[in-house]
């Protein structure tokens, strides 16, 4: 067979493989329900200056606190008279943001650290016992620590969410990465003398490819839910950002008189969530069929 032939059958391959997936996706429709959700949201965050008609962070104290459905503010307004649509609208591309950053930082260092501790077994006892001490503190408790030591701030967040990451990625590009380098095209590669980067990079990563991709997808609803709770708690965004968790703790002193401003943003984190969570269960429901495609 030709080279020429070799890279039509590869494309082939992947052509099938993409639609195979695509077409196993589309048959959940919890996960188009939340596929769509997500593209809303990401929408939102977008074009937030195009579908608000208030500055976020302007106060009108003449209009605080009114109800929803307002001439005006039909999500209401907040006690500083800030409108809670335009807060919610912005609120999404922080969060967003924030997750993504979270999400990506938490990948590089999980990839990194799994295909080494896969790939080379004197490394894999070092790096899994690191790996081990960071699941040895709970989630949440690990990124106040780091919060605490690095100061509150959004950046900050970022950082300590894709700390907390790193292990469980880790554990997961290590377990794909011990089966596929015994496979033979790697066995045939390491034969023909590439060096360990190329098979590593060119052959294993790609073939390892749908349960990061699922990680990610699902990360990204525990990224957001817990920049909600930092936020929350005072260790994440500071008023007046609007931030979805920052604006359920400044909302709840006004629970009976406005419950509207911590039901709203509890909605949007709750909507959100449940999009990337129902999402990542398509996305492995329609990958794991097609785990075994070589490059």
């Amino acid at each position: 067979m030709t080279t020429v032939e070799t890279v039509e059958l590869k494309e082939k391959k992947r052509e099938k493989y993409i639609v195979t997936t695509m077409k196993r996706l589309f048959k959940n429709k919890l996960a188009i329900i939340g596929l769509i959700i997500v593209l809303l949201q990401i929408l939102m965050a977008i074009f937030a200056p195009m579908i608000t008609t208030h500055d976020p962070i302007k106060q009108t104290l003449a209009d605080s606190e009114l109800p929803v459905f307002s001439p005006g503010h039909w999500l209401g307004t907040d006690n500083y008279g800030r409108d809670v649509w335009s807060r919610i609208v912005y609120g999404a591309r922080i969060s967003l943001v924030v997750g993504s950053i979270a999400v990506t930082l938490g990948l590089i260092g999980g990839i990194i650290l799994g295909m080494l501790a896969g790939y080379y077994r004197k490394l894999d006892a070092v790096i899994m016992r690191f790996v081990d001490l960071l699941f040895s503190f709970p989630g949440i408790l690990l990124a106040m620590l780091i919060i605490a030591v690095l100061g509150t701030s959004l950046v900050n967040v970022a950082i300590a969410i894709s700390i907390w990451s790193i292990p469980t990625c880790a554990r997961i590009v290590r377990g794909s990465v011990l089966s596929i380098k015994e496979k033979e095209y790697i066995m045939a590669m390491r034969s023909m003398g590439a060096s360990d980067l190329r098979i590593m990079v060119r052959h294993i990563l790609p073939n390892a490819s749908a349960p990061i991709i699922v990680f990610a997808t699902m990360r990204m609803a525990t990224a957001i839910l817990s920049t909600a709770s930092l936020s929350y708690l005072g260790l994440g965004a500071q008023p007046p950002t609007p931030e979805w968790g920052a604006m359920i703790s400044q909302g709840q002193a006004f629970m009976w008189s406005s419950p509207h401003l911590t039901i709203v943003p509890g909605i949007a984190i709750m909507l959100t969530v449940f999009a990337f969570n129902v999402l990542g269960d398509g996305l492995r429901d329609a990958l794991d069929p097609n785990m075994d495609l070589q490059d």
